[in-house]
């Protein structure tokens, strides 16, 4: 039995993709405005200011439709004070090929020796938000998740962590503060590997992966803060911005990078008209991108995005990769929300 772990820097990172087309508008500069259903996700504080029962879901395909990505959450009000929210992420790719048996012993080609597996990884979210009562305005918000990830019959994992949140809005001056640190006590990951069945890729490609991988992997903290300005022009246009500063506690490529912490900005916008229609627009993840002449480029993520809200249906969409400027690969991004309101 191993007993190998590491830190990675890059562990679990399909729980850093995001949620909601609204929020991949704004290039994801919502901790400190979040406040409906996906809150959750993006800071569990906010949870405290949904007014009745909510849905959201979400599909995106990712390189060149390979992998999907699918997101479910719900939420509900327990009292004046207090809100739960409970969500699930999957990121997966399936119906891969298994040509590990493909060649038999006598050395004959049998295609009828060829299987498939998926490749996936899920999240299971529980979130719970508080008013404190001390200070108006500030809430806080935690989650208790579970992974589970699953390489066919290769290998599988179970992860357990934690994240907390907290906001702090003013209802004169319009302001609002946030900050969300996922991971705060590590997320540990811990994976079962079946030997026999490893031991075929062994045989199938002489001369690699001869060692068993780390038995347990262990994700940093990292940390979002947020800032954010809301408003109103003639009572028909509702207006917010807000800069976030995304950091992570490892190097990275990151546009800021030390040995202890990187970190990249975001910032985003939202104009709504009467409640009904929405533009929206931001950039960030800024990296240091290496070039082929081993030089170094800065690489951003501009996004673009609008909204359509009625009665109780919110339908959004998002452009995330405009001109190509960055590496991610991801662009159209469509989110559904259902207020529970409608069917009361």
């Amino acid at each position: 039995m191993l007993t190998a772990q590491s830190v990675r820097r890059y562990s679990n990172e399909f729980l850093n993709i995001g949620v909601d087309a609204a929020a991949f508008g704004m290039a994801n500069s919502v901790a400190a405005t979040t406040d409906d259903v996906n809150a959750a996700y993006w800071n569990p504080a906010g949870l405290i200011d949904i007014e009745d029962n909510e849905v959201a879901l979400m599909h995106a395909s990712y390189f060149a439709n390979i992998a999907n990505y699918d997101y479910l959450a719900g939420a509900k009000p327990l009292d004046d004070r207090s809100s739960i929210g409970f969500s699930v992420i999957r990121f997966g790719v399936d119906n891969i090929m298994n040509t590990t048996q493909l060649i038999e012993q006598d050395g004959q080609i049998n295609y009828d020796n060829i299987t498939y597996f998926s490749a996936a990884d899920y999240a299971f979210t529980l979130s719970y938000a508080r008013n404190l009562q001390l200070v108006d305005g500030f809430s806080y918000g935690v989650n208790a998740k579970v992974i589970r990830r699953i390489i066919g019959e290769f290998a599988t994992s179970w992860g357990f962590g934690f994240d907390a949140g907290i906001q702090y809005k003013t209802d004169r001056s319009g302001w609002r503060f946030g900050a969300m640190a996922r991971d705060i006590t590590t997320t540990y990951n811990t994976w079962t590997i079946d030997e026999d069945e490893y031991s075929t890729i062994q045989e199938a490609v002489e001369g690699q992966n001869q060692e068993l991988p780390e038995t347990t992997e262990i994700t940093l903290p990292k940390l979002q803060l947020g800032i954010a300005k809301t408003f109103t022009v003639r009572y028909d246009f509702d207006v917010k911005a807000e800069l976030d500063m995304h950091m992570r506690f490892a190097q990275t490529n990151d546009i800021i990078s030390t040995s202890a912490i990187s970190a990249t900005p975001s910032f985003g916008f939202e104009v709504g008209y009467i409640d009904l229609v929405y533009l929206r627009g931001g950039v960030g993840n800024f990296q240091n991108v290496e070039q082929f002449d081993n030089s170094t480029q800065v690489g951003f993520q501009p996004g673009f995005g609008v909204g359509f809200q009625y009665k109780g249906i919110h339908l959004d969409y998002a452009f995330t990769d405009i001109g190509d400027q960055s590496v991610a690969l991801y662009s159209n991004v469509f989110s559904l929300k259902i207020d529970w309101r409608l069917f009361r």
